[in-house]
């Protein structure tokens, strides 16, 4: 991944790090100063790359992605509102120019969930994952987890985009449920119900898959 259009050499990168993420962008916006900007991506470019080479499953859209994400959060920095976090509104920007990115290109977005990098344990329902990317692995899955994979991002892509977010809001990049909705702008609830949803059919596509195979 390459960040030079966006920055060039950073003498002294961590002259800001002792500010927060909002006391980035609220300084930034006042001031201009570009290495406040530079602090702001060197904490958020390998997660966010890594999110939008997921969403949109290739590295060189990701990368177009990635670029504009970071054009957006300068050009909108002044509508920034400093009471609320900065990484749900930045995820809200990479997830639109993920999104435009597909659009422009005229591909389907395809999710992996053969790792499971959530950070939180909330109460999701994982059944089916944990077949896949449980801690304890059977060794039979472990032996077929190539397979299982493609099998993993061929079910999901079925699912709609909707529920395509939240799995890879919740699951991939492990946010908690209030910054999946805030992020894709519905409620919680709504989150929670997509991602109830999406678990239980992906469980059922599992079972209908396997049975047939052990026909």
């Amino acid at each position: 991944m390459s960040t030079k259009t966006l920055t060039p050499a950073i003498a002294g990168e961590n002259a800001h790090s002792d500010l927060s993420d909002e006391g980035l962008i609220t300084q930034y916006r006042s001031t201009g100063d570009r290495g406040l900007f530079e602090t702001l991506i060197q904490r958020y470019e390998r997660e966010i790359f890594s999110y939008l080479r997921r969403y949109v499953g290739n590295s060189e859209i990701a990368e177009d992605a990635f670029q504009g994400t970071f054009l957006q959060v300068h050009l909108k920095c002044q509508q920034f509102d400093s009471s609320r976090r900065f990484r749900p509104w930045l995820y809200a920007i990479a997830t639109n120019q993920a999104i435009d990115a597909q659009r422009r290109n005229k591909r389907h977005r395809m999710v992996s969930l053969d790792r499971n990098n959530a950070n939180e344990k909330d109460d999701r329902a994982g059944s089916w994952s944990e077949k896949l990317v449980g801690d304890t692995v059977d060794p039979h899955v472990a032996a077929a987890q190539e397979e299982n994979s493609r099998w993993v991002n061929h079910s999901v892509q079925s699912l709609g985009e909707s529920m395509q977010q939240v799995i890879n809001l919740v699951y991939y990049q492990g946010l908690k449920y209030r910054e999946a909705a805030e992020i894709l702008g519905i409620p919680v609830g709504t989150v929670k119900s997509r991602l109830h949803a999406a678990v239980q059919r992906l469980g059922i596509l599992w079972e209908e898959s396997h049975e047939e195979r052990s026909e």
